[in-house]
C-alpha cells in the first residue's frame, strides 16, 4: 500500500521547496501540481485565451494533454509534447494559473492525473487543495503558511538573485489578491483540512519546516 503526504497553502509559503527535500528525505516522488495549473495557464496565455472565456478554455482541457515525467527523480512537465518545465515559473502564467484554477474543468482534468499518481507510488504533493479534495485520505496533511509580508520578501530576493527588476510592494500585493481570488473561489478553495498540521515558516529556516514534516510522519509510519 502506497502513502501519501499533501501539503497545501497560499503561494510562497515554500511548499515545493519543502516537499521537494521532505520527498528526497523519505524516497517519495515529489508531485508538483501547481506545475501542472501552470502548463494549462501558459497553453491558454500562448493561445491568447482569456480567464473569463470559460468556454474556450473548456475546450482547450478537452484537447491539450499535460504529462509528467521524472528525468534523474526530478519532474518534467510535458505539454503536448513540449518539455516546458523551465517556461512555466514567471509571474505572468503564475496568475493566470491562479486565475483558471477556479475554473471546474481544469481543476477535473487536472485532479484526475494527480489522483492517479497517487494510486502508483509513495507520494509528496503540494498545491491549494491537496489535502481536502485531491487526496482526502493522505496519510499525513499540513498546512504550510507564512505572512504576506515574508512571502514577498522571499518572492524579492528570489527574483532579484535572478537579475530580475521587480518592486517588493508589488509582489506583496499580487501575492495578497492571489490568496483572496484560492480562498474565495467556488470550487475546491484554499482552507485548513480539519485533521491537517498547519506549520507556519514565517520565522523557520528550511531544514526546520523539512524537520517538522518529518517527525510529524515518523508518528503515523
Amino acid at each position: 500500500m502506497f502513502h501519501s503526504i499533501a501539503i497545501d497553502g497560499p503561494a510562497g509559503a515554500g511548499k515545493s521547496t519543502i516537499a521537494k527535500k521532505a520527498a528526497a528525505a523519505l524516497g517519495f516522488i515529489y508531485v508538483d501540481t501547481g506545475a501542472m495549473y501552470r502548463a494549462m495557464a501558459l497553453y491558454c496565455l500562448r493561445k491568447k485565451i482569456s480567464p473569463d472565456r470559460e468556454e474556450q478554455i473548456g475546450d482547450a482541457c478537452a484537447r491539450i494533454d499535460i504529462t509528467i515525467a521524472y528525468e534523474d527523480g526530478v519532474q518534467q512537465i510535458i505539454l503536448d509534447g513540449e518539455n516546458v518545465t523551465a517556461l512555466i515559473r514567471t509571474e505572468e502564467v503564475g496568475n493566470m494559473a491562479s486565475a483558471i484554477a477556479v475554473l471546474p474543468a481544469v481543476r477535473t482534468k487536472l485532479v484526475e492525473l494527480q489522483r492517479s499518481l497517487a494510486q502508483k507510488a509513495d507520494v509528496i504533493m503540494d498545491g491549494r487543495d491537496i489535502g481536502t479534495y485531491v487526496l482526502p485520505n493522505a496519510n499525513l496533511k499540513i498546512y504550510l503558511t507564512a505572512s504576506a509580508k515574508e512571502r514577498a520578501n522571499r518572492r524579492y530576493l528570489e527574483l532579484t538573485e535572478k537579475g530580475r527588476i521587480c518592486d517588493r510592494d508589488e509582489i506583496e500585493k499580487d501575492i495578497i489578491e492571489r490568496d483572496n481570488r484560492d480562498m474565495n473561489r467556488e470550487f475546491a478553495p484554499l482552507r485548513q483540512a480539519e485533521d491537517a498540521v498547519m506549520i507556519d515558516s514565517s520565522d523557520m529556516t528550511i531544514e526546520q519546516v523539512v524537520g517538522a514534516i518529518l517527525d510529524e510522519y515518523g508518528r503515523i509510519a
